[in-house]
């Protein structure tokens, strides 16, 4: 089923280069090689220059340390790879983003838009899955989760919430969260962000 792309011609996923040419254009909009880039991320110089070539698609937490970087959250910089949002988001034209390696999927269900501070996006969280960010992409992010199935547990500020159907976690993000499923079921959550 997957493939580590050793010379088979996969096509890349058209998001996977948007989204790359968005981060190269990102990074050269500063001026900064990928060495300097690298050294600001944490994230290896190979990596970087694979994820702006589509030649891998990026993770959540690849893109958490990305948007820190360039001062955004990732629903704003994956609205930058998107047709430009309109007032009235219908259902079936709602960006999706899947990362498969940490079981995570994102529907960015009211995109960013000019003028508007927020945003709501729909998380589904396999069974297990266990996603950690090492920063906010924007220091005192405010976020609400609110978990519409199963159970999530939440890590922030050093201390851990466990949200069940139905729970709402309210906060402003200023150091690492970590996101886990314990299961038995998956996790589905609504994510409002508003910036600071």
């Amino acid at each position: 089923m997957g493939s580590d792309g050793g010379g088979t011609g996969a096509v890349p996923d058209p998001v996977d280069v948007r989204l790359g040419a968005r981060l190269a254009e990102l990074r050269s909009e500063r001026g900064w090689s990928l060495g300097e880039l690298a050294d600001r991320s944490g994230v290896s110089r190979s990596t970087l220059s694979r994820a702006e070539r589509a030649e891998t698609s990026p993770t959540a937490s690849l893109l958490n340390r990305l948007c820190a970087v360039y001062g955004r959250t990732m629903s704003q910089l994956l609205s930058e790879v998107e047709e430009a949002p309109a007032p009235l988001v219908p259902a079936a034209e709602q960006p999706v983003w899947e990362d498969r390696a940490s079981g995570f999927v994102r529907r960015s269900v009211s995109p960013p838009h000019p003028g508007l501070r927020g945003e709501l996006v729909e998380g589904r969280l396999l069974a297990g899955a266990d996603i950690a960010y090492d920063r906010p992409p924007v220091a005192g992010l405010e976020q609400h989760i609110w978990v519409l199935d199963g159970r999530l547990d939440i890590t922030a500020q050093d201390a851990e919430h466990r949200l069940g159907t139905g729970d709402c976690l309210r906060l402003r993000v200023w150091g690492p969260t970590r996101f886990r499923c314990p299961g038995p079921q998956d996790a589905r959550y609504v994510l409002a962000v508003v910036l600071p």
